[in-house]
């Protein structure tokens, strides 16, 4: 029986699901519109628009299970309604024809706005904009004949993460001693995913069928604050922590009003404004797994970026 693992994408999901599953030993395909993706004896990068039913059934010959980690182009709604469905169902189809499962990444988004923890049982039922988006997204891959996995992670940090409120907004910043400016308030609680817990429930969801046709919860650390996280990496790089700041949510829901990117931004305003927990208890028992510890996954955020920008001021 093969072992072709594919993946989609190679953000930072992407990436590291790939990577996981090479150092395990499967052999992986990973397809993006660049050819991009990590550099491992066992991973083979093709360029390949998954939007594209031909190009994308030849890519998938011999898989046994696919990831699909791919984003939209903006963080915009009407981009997301306009690509990620139609991307799906090309994936889900494809993947159907050869008895493969497709696991997603997936967001809190379809919770909307919650009056409590978050957990596998909550309703998921928002219905506008970007989190709507999400909602249709879960009903329609719940609706396909397709076996699935939806793994409901929060915010993403840790290596390759770039562009999130915990990525290049936060750490790069803690290590050159700069004032950071949060969204919302920086003293709330907020459940973060670090990236390789979320690409290990992935993987490990798609190699147990009983998981199959289910929404989980990425094993993700007990919620922290904002300030919480920055100190958390400054005493990873063992530096002083820097002034934590914020960004008024009237701020930006006012230039929102005349600026569609930050009307998109604000949008999820409410996630910093007031606690956004998610309670992974349940998943983290039915998959074996558990969230790997802030201090050890902060320090290993920290190490990553230090070679990144190392490496991006020798260019």
């Amino acid at each position: 029986m093969s072992n072709l693992q594919v993946v989609t994408g190679a953000g930072p999901v992407g990436w590291t699901v790939a990577e996981q599953l090479a150092d395990a030993g499967y052999d992986v395909r990973v397809l993006t519109r660049s050819g991009s993706g990590p550099d491992h004896p066992r991973i083979e990068r093709r360029k390949v628009d998954v939007s594209d039913p031909t190009a994308l059934a030849a890519a998938l010959d011999d898989a046994t299970a696919v990831f699909h980690c791919i984003h939209g182009s903006a963080y915009d709604a009407r981009a997301w309604e306009r690509e990620l469905p139609a991307a799906e169902q090309v994936v889900l189809d494809a993947a159907g024809r050869i008895g493969a499962v497709v696991v997603f990444p997936e967001s809190l988004y379809s919770y909307g706005r919650p009056d409590g923890p978050m957990t596998e049982d909550g309703p998921r039922d928002a219905t506008t904009g970007k989190l709507g988006v999400r909602t249709r997204l879960l009903a329609a891959r719940a609706a396909h004949r397709t076996p699935t996995v939806s793994v409901v992670a929060s915010d993403f940090f840790g290596p390759h993460v770039l562009t999130a409120h915990a990525g290049e907004r936060m750490v790069p910043p803690v290590l050159k001693g700069k004032t950071i400016r949060v969204m919302g308030r920086a003293d709330v609680a907020h459940s973060f995913t670090y990236v390789p817990d979320l690409a290990a429930a992935m993987i490990t969801a798609a190699h147990d069928p009983d998981r199959w046709n289910t929404v989980l919860h990425a094993p993700t650390a007990p919620a922290v604050t904002q300030r919480q996280l920055v100190e958390a990496f400054a005493k990873a790089a063992q530096v002083p922590t820097p002034t934590v700041g914020t960004l008024p949510g009237w701020a930006l829901r006012a230039v929102g009003t005349v600026h569609r990117p930050t009307r998109e931004l604000a949008e999820t305003l409410y996630q910093f404004e007031a606690p956004f927990v998610m309670d992974s208890r349940r998943s983290e028992e039915v998959l074996g797994l558990a969230p790997t510890p802030l201090d050890e996954a902060a320090a290993v955020t920290v190490r990553w970026w230090r070679q990144e920008l190392a490496t991006a001021g020798a260019r």
